[in-house]
């Protein structure tokens, strides 16, 4: 499968070091880490990737209903020639796990936001949501694009801190690098519901940082919980009071912890 990655949104002033590559979640694109990826420029050069089919990517080859987890890793992996930092956001999440596991050369150290072994409910896992629940959104797609998409960012910001102003940061955000592609929405929420990563878990030797929202009602703590003991060098931090998308509603807590980490011995 040909895929293709076509923008990376560059914040930096030629820092030495590793550089931070930035992943956004499902339906979304790189500009929703603007705010933080500034912040974190004054420490490593950071690149925020819009996946095949959304922002700036859209018009490239992009996902089809075929589309693997690896694939995706295999096309992001070929566009760098050196180590990296990776931070993935939920859907980002699962991809910068499988990158760790995949290419352990490349990724240096790793952190997930909102991030989970699997986003569905299955045999001995309950901390996530139903399958029949991503399938209803899946029906929806077809159907009721937009509003399909605007009822997963209410789910984002359910539970957190200020509901209201952050679904209005969300929504103005979400189409204003235009729509992704129906076909890459459609890939990911594949990706989402066959997903299980929990039996490879152990093999990541990576330094991890689990980072998760105290009152995320989409990928529920124990999900992160779960990350972060059973994978050997990593450690969980909950930032209190928010939801989903932590690095939107509280960005300076979210930085401290993220640099903190990267620049840890």
């Amino acid at each position: 499968m040909s895929l293709h990655v076509d923008h990376y949104e560059y914040t930096g002033s030629d820092n030495s070091g590793t550089p931070l590559l930035l992943i956004h979640g499902w339906g979304m694109h790189g500009g929703m880490w603007s705010g933080v990826a500034e912040k974190l420029a004054q420490h490593s050069d950071v690149y925020a990737v819009d996946l095949p089919g959304h922002g700036f990517s859209v018009d490239q080859p992009c996902l089809t209903s075929a589309a693997t987890l690896d694939a995706i890793v295999d096309e992001l992996s070929a566009q760098f020639d050196t180590p990296l930092y990776v931070c993935g956001w939920s859907l980002g999440g699962q991809i910068a796990l499988r990158w760790a596991m995949r290419y352990p050369q490349q990724v240096e150290r790793l952190v997930t936001v909102a991030g989970t072994p699997s986003f569905v409910r299955r045999a001995g896992w309950f901390h996530a949501l139903s399958a029949e629940i991503l399938q209803e959104f899946a029906d929806n797609l077809q159907h009721h694009y937009v509003l399909t998409l605007k009822r997963f960012l209410v789910l984002q910001v359910r539970g957190g801190e200020q509901e209201r102003e952050w679904l209005s940061v969300l929504r103005n955000g979400l189409f204003s690098r235009g729509e992704p592609d129906l076909s890459a929405l459609q890939a990911g929420l594949e990706i989402l519901r066959g997903s299980d990563l929990r039996s490879a878990l152990q093999g990541i030797g990576q330094a991890v940082l689990v980072l998760a929202g105290e009152r995320d009602t989409l990928i529920p703590l124990q999900a992160s919980q779960y990350l972060a003991n059973n994978i050997s060098n990593a450690r969980l931090a909950v930032i209190k009071g928010a939801a989903h998308a932590p690095f939107l509603s509280h960005p300076d807590e979210f930085v401290r912890h993220v640099v903190n980490f990267l620049n840890d011995e």
